[in-house]
């Protein structure tokens, strides 16, 4: 018997993929956690029956999610992460030995405990010294802080349930607030695909805008993820994604990745016709 699973996009799309074996299976007080294992995609993160990650597609997500803003601003060395507890941004971001410090911040113990035990690849830098980890609600953690961090990831979940609350007016004011004065904002900032996808894509862009004096949305393709194309955004009190990237200075570093490169940054922000329309929507102030 084969078994598969599968995640639901609309009322008539969903992915399914072939799993070996359900390796995990629990309910923490938040959500429903699974992981299995594919032939095709390797270990899967399922979160209340949506696909967080895979193994094979994973580097796509935590390699734009960090290394845009990384790219950007010349002097990082406090960073605040929120969600991310399957530790993928984490491992790109202890990449850079002048960050000092990494606050993150994870509403789900149970999503760090799983990550560790059954996603050694994408968790392997969470016993990183410079990092902190706080077990509370990123909303709150955020509204009393001020002038604190250089970059603030929200690396959330889809807007609904455990999530909801990082796609709100108020964290995003409030993570105005916690960066420092040439602070970086980026968020996971879904799929413009699907009409319910969509929706809640303008509906944060929105939100952004009002909070930001620069806010910028860039791009990828992930595989697993409603429709394949996915968009992130990028925020700031001062840089420009474009005009203040320094792709000499970060080539110089290093870094080995296997999807970012500063070439590919700049095209990630040319974005297409639909997408352009939809944002363009929501971002009269």
């Amino acid at each position: 018997m084969e078994l598969w699973f599968s995640e639901s996009y609309t009322p008539d799309v969903k992915l399914s993929i072939r799993v070996d074996r359900q390796l995990y299976s629990g309910e923490s007080d938040l959500q429903r956690i699974d992981v299995f294992e594919s032939k095709e995609f390797g270990r899967i993160l399922v979160l209340d029956g949506s696909v967080m990650l895979t193994e094979k597609d994973e580097f796509i997500y935590h390699e734009m999610l960090v290394h845009v803003p990384m790219a950007v601003h010349p002097n990082v060395n406090k960073v605040l992460v929120i969600g991310a507890g399957d530790g993928g941004a984490v491992r790109e971001l202890a990449k850079y030995p002048e960050i000092e410090q990494i606050d993150l911040v994870e509403n789900d113990r149970q999503v760090i405990q799983v990550s560790r035990e059954y996603l050694p690849k994408v968790s392997s830098a969470l016993e990183d010294d410079r990092l902190y980890i706080f077990y509370e609600d990123g909303l709150k953690f955020v509204r009393g802080r001020k002038e604190e961090y250089d970059l603030i990831i929200v690396d959330s979940t889809d807007p609904f349930g455990p999530g909801e609350g990082l796609f709100t007016k108020e964290f995003y004011d409030n993570c105005y607030k916690a960066l420092k004065e040439d602070g970086i904002m980026v968020n996971q900032h879904e799929s413009p695909f699907y009409e319910t996808d969509a929706t809640a894509c303008m509906r944060a862009h929105k939100r952004i805008v009002e909070s930001f004096p620069v806010s910028r949305v860039y791009q990828a393709h992930i595989p697993t993820y409603p429709s394949g194309h996915w968009l992130f955004g990028f925020a700031s009190k001062k840089y420009h994604p474009i005009h203040d990237l320094d792709g000499e200075k970060w080539s110089e570093r290093g870094i080995e990745t296997k999807y970012y490169t500063p070439r590919l940054h700049e095209g990630a922000f040319c974005l297409p016709a639909y997408v352009e329309k939809l944002l363009r929507k929501v971002e009269i102030r």
